[in-house]
């Protein structure tokens, strides 16, 4: 038997989910069961009224607005709980076309992939203006960089998860799960692919993105954190070159003064180069106290990993 649940983080939904659920698919070839559950991230405009009208299977209420990443995470959670097999996560606002849940799904079902991201395939959407898609693909290069994947369409809320891609997954970040997840699933080896799909008319404007350098600013630091997590020596290594070459090389300088006969006159030299070089060293010290911590958050992640296999059999 294999259990599909679709869920849809809700905030203030009302007016678009029902569009959303009659556009979901029921039976798909391959799922024994196609469930859907609502996360309400506190709403006050009846949404949960309209989910319960609507006949969605499963109601998840936070009792306040906690963000999309919290959402998300719930819904993930609670899917596994409820024991799916695979878990396809698409928008409250009926951004997504939900024929498109069979392509999500298929390459989980064929043993392909564990993850699977909707690509909207950027160019192709009229009402994104041509910086809105010079942003996205610049983001989604920076996620494939850093994560190592080759997922062309990184902000895409519509994915497909495995059981497995689901339990291993870990979301830290308060705002957003899109790239986060994309950047674990690149470090934890969880397979990971993409598959074209097509999206609806536009019928409300994105609440995630209030100014365009607010998103990019909390989207940065949203990488940069999670890399950090995962790269911290690396980074910090690649940080600490710079004062190192440049202390050597002050260094070399007064040396050769001093050769000549002329040190005296260059301690100055001297002093600069002992700073970036002890600033060097410290940086080298940071990143590998930063690389300590990253194996140690690997060992938890595995321990929860385990305690939330042995809860959901």
């Amino acid at each position: 038997m294999t259990k599909l649940i679709m869920q849809i983080p809700c905030y203030n939904e009302a007016e678009t989910l029902p569009a959303t659920i009659v556009d979901l698919p029921r039976t798909i070839d391959g799922i024994d069961e196609v469930e859907i559950l609502i996360i309400d991230d506190g709403s006050t405009d009846g949404t949960i009224e309209i989910a319960q009208e609507l006949g969605v299977d499963h109601i998840i209420r936070l009792s306040q607005n906690q963000g999309l990443a919290v959402a998300f995470a719930r819904g993930l959670e609670a899917s596994l709980q409820m024991g799916a097999d695979i878990i396809v996560n698409t928008d409250g606002d009926n951004q997504y076309r939900g024929d498109c849940v069979r392509d999500l799904v298929e390459p989980i079902l064929k043993g392909d992939a564990e993850m699977v991201v909707g690509d909207r395939q950027i160019n192709t959407i009229q009402h994104f203006s041509p910086f809105k898609k010079v942003l996205q693909k610049f983001g989604s290069w920076i996620v494939r960089w850093a994560s190592k994947t080759n997922v062309p369409d990184a902000t895409s809320g519509f994915r497909a998860f495995s059981k497995e891609a689901a339990l291993r997954l870990s979301i830290f970040s308060e705002y957003t799960y899109t790239l986060e997840t994309i950047i674990q699933a690149g470090k934890k080896g969880i397979s990971i692919t993409s598959v074209p799909v097509e999206t609806n008319e536009v019928l409300r404007e994105s609440r995630l993105i209030h100014s365009t350098f607010q998103y990019v600013t909390r989207s940065a630091i949203t990488i940069i954190r999670i890399f950090l997590m995962y790269e911290a020596l690396r980074v910090f290594l690649g940080l600490s070159v710079v004062p190192l070459l440049g202390g050597l090389f002050l260094l070399g300088r007064f040396g050769y003064y001093t050769l000549i006969g002329d040190g005296q006159g260059h301690i100055q030299s001297l002093i600069a180069a002992t700073i970036l070089m002890v600033l060097g060293f410290i940086t080298i010290l940071v990143g590998l106290l930063g690389d300590l911590i990253a194996r140690n958050r690997r060992l938890n992640e595995e321990i929860d990993y385990r305690i939330k296999k042995m809860n959901i059999r």
